[in-house]
C-alpha cells in the first residue's frame, strides 16, 4: 500500500487494517488473501481470523496525502484495498479510529468499498454521529443480479452522498434499471438514478472466470442512457476473441467453458435458440487491456472535482 497503485479507478491504496473473510462468489478468487500468504504476513484471512492493525507511521500517510492535494487544489482518491471497512472483525477501536481520519482528511475522496453493505449503515452512523463527511464514496461489490436485488436497496438505505457499485468479478448480466432508470433509456426515466458510478471488471489471476461482453456492453448502454457514470476497469485474464460468432466461449486449449444468448429481455441465458456464441482467450490481464468497442472508458461520479 502507498503512494502508487496499478488498480484504474483510484490514485492511492491505503486499509486501516488488514484482513477479511469471503462472503460470497466474488470472493472466490480474492487477490488480497493470495498476496497475504505471498508474503508471509500472517493468518488474517477467514472465520476466526484476527485483522492486522497498524502503527502511527502508517496512519500518517494520509494525512500527508491530504496537504499535497490541498496545495495542488485536486482530490486524491484512497482506496482501502485489503479489508472491509465494515467487516464485523475490525480490531478494536480502529475503525473510530478511522472516522477521525476520514474528517481530518477532507482533500481525500475514501472510496469505501464493502461487500458487508448491510452493515454500512449502522456502521457509519456510529463513526460519523453528526453525518458522514462528503468526502466518502461509499460502494457495494455486485457480482450478479441476486447480489444487485438484495444489495443495492442496503446501499441506498445508507447516510452518504455519493454511490458507486463494483461490478468485478462481473459474472453474470445485470439489470440496473430499478435503480437507474427503466427499460428503455431515457424516455423510461421516472426519477434521478440512485447510482453515481458504475465501475466494472473482470476477473484475473489464478482460476479466473470470463466475463462476457455482451453483460458488459449491457451496462454500458444502461449507464449512458441514464447518464450515470461508467469506467471499464479490465477484461481479466479473458479477452474476447477475433470472432464474435459460431464459436463456443473456449479457452486457448480448447476447453469449454461456457455459451449462451441474449433473448428478446436482454436476459442472459445459458442455452437455446437463436444463440451466438463468444469466443473468449486466456492471455492475461496486461495483454486483455481496457479497451470496450474501440474505446476506453474512464468515467466517475461528477460530484468532486477541486479540493479548497
Amino acid at each position: 500500500m502507498g503512494t502508487s497503485t496499478a488498480i484504474e479507478w483510484t490514485d492511492m491504496t491505503w486499509s486501516p487494517w488488514e484482513g477479511c473473510q469471503k462472503v460470497g462468489p466474488g470472493c472466490d478468487h480474492c487477490y488480497a488473501e493470495s498476496m497475504n500468504r505471498w508474503l508471509h504476513r500472517g493468518e488474517n484471512w477467514g472465520p476466526g481470523a484476527p485483522r492486522h492493525a497498524y502503527g502511527d507511521s502508517h496512519w500518517d500517510k494520509p494525512r500527508r496525502w491530504n496537504e499535497a492535494a490541498a496545495r495542488t487544489g485536486q482530490f486524491r482518491k484512497v482506496f482501502p484495498s485489503i479489508c472491509d471497512p465494515f467487516d464485523n472483525a475490525a480490531p478494536e477501536g480502529e475503525r473510530q479510529r478511522f472516522g477521525r481520519l476520514i474528517i481530518d482528511t477532507p482533500n481525500l475522496v475514501w472510496l469505501l468499498l464493502t461487500k458487508r453493505i448491510g452493515n454500512a449503515g449502522p456502521m457509519l452512523s456510529a463513526m460519523f454521529p453528526g453525518g458522514a463527511p462528503a468526502n466518502i464514496w461509499l460502494g457495494a461489490t455486485i457480482v450478479n443480479q441476486t447480489e444487485a436485488d438484495r444489495d443495492i436497496p442496503r446501499l441506498l438505505d445508507a447516510p452518504v452522498s455519493v454511490r458507486f457499485l463494483s461490478m468485478e468479478p462481473l459474472l453474470g448480466h445485470v439489470s440496473l434499471y430499478d435503480w437507474i432508470g427503466q427499460r428503455g433509456g431515457r424516455p423510461g426515466l421516472q426519477a434521478p438514478p440512485m447510482i453515481d458510478g458504475v465501475f466494472v471488471g473482470g476477473e484475473s489471476g489464478r482460476g479466473a472466470r470470463p466475463m462476457h461482453p455482451a453483460w458488459v456492453r449491457s451496462l454500458r448502454d444502461q449507464c449512458r442512457d441514464a447518464k450515470v457514470a461508467f469506467h471499464f476497469k479490465q477484461w481479466g485474464e479473458w479477452a474476447p476473441g477475433n470472432s464474435c460468432a459460431g464459436n463456443d466461449l473456449i479457452e486457448r486449449d480448447r476447453s469449454k467453458i461456457a455459451s449462451g444468448f441474449f433473448d428478446y429481455n436482454d436476459i442472459w441465458m445459458p442455452s437455446g435458440p437463436n444463440a451466438f456464441r463468444q469466443t473468449m482467450d486466456k492471455i492475461g490481464k496486461k495483454a486483455a487491456g481496457r479497451c470496450l468497442d474501440g474505446r476506453f472508458h474512464d468515467d466517475f461520479p461528477d460530484t468532486i472535482a477541486h479540493a479548497e
